[in-house]
């Protein structure tokens, strides 16, 4: 499949991959830019297979998806040959994929929705979920303080 990301997060990302394989994870984007025709695609596709609560809480509404920037991706992780494919099997063992969490600020992602913050986003924990704000430097802070981006948009005055 061909994925359409934004330059710069595009470069980022692959390099972002070679650093998660030397610590020894693999990482392979599942989505980033989505049309909202394709949004909705989605959504019908989660509320067939997995209802109506399951596609609230996990899927956009279409037009208002992080993923009609081209600036958020989501990923699927092989650690020691097993790939983790599924959302529920990622969630189940997020903690393993610390080290990519750990390298993401360093090409200028975050980890987007986090868990205790569902109040914030709107949305559950997604440890597959990334985006580029570009800036390390930003990128670090909001990590190292385990804010979201609506938080440290907020305190920055831009709303």
């Amino acid at each position: 499949e061909i994925f359409r990301v934004e330059k710069q997060a595009a470069e980022q990302f692959c390099r972002l991959q070679k650093a998660s394989e030397q610590a020894g994870i693999e990482i392979l984007l599942s989505s980033a830019y989505r049309s909202v025709e394709r949004q909705q695609e989605i959504r019908d596709e989660f509320l067939a297979e997995y209802g109506e609560d399951y596609a609230r809480r996990y899927v956009a509404v279409p037009g208002y998806s992080e993923h009609h920037t081209g600036l958020a991706l989501d990923f699927v992780a092989g650690i020691d040959g097993k790939w983790l494919i599924e959302n529920e099997e990622i969630i189940d063992r997020a903690q393993e994929l610390q080290p990519v969490y750990d390298l993401l600020p360093g090409f200028g992602f975050i980890l987007r929705y986090l868990k205790g913050k569902e109040e914030v986003t709107g949305y559950p924990a997604e440890p597959w979920h990334i985006r580029y704000v570009g800036d390390p430097a930003v990128a670090a802070e909001i990590m190292e303080r385990g804010i979201t981006l609506e938080e440290y948009l907020g305190e920055a005055g831009l709303h």
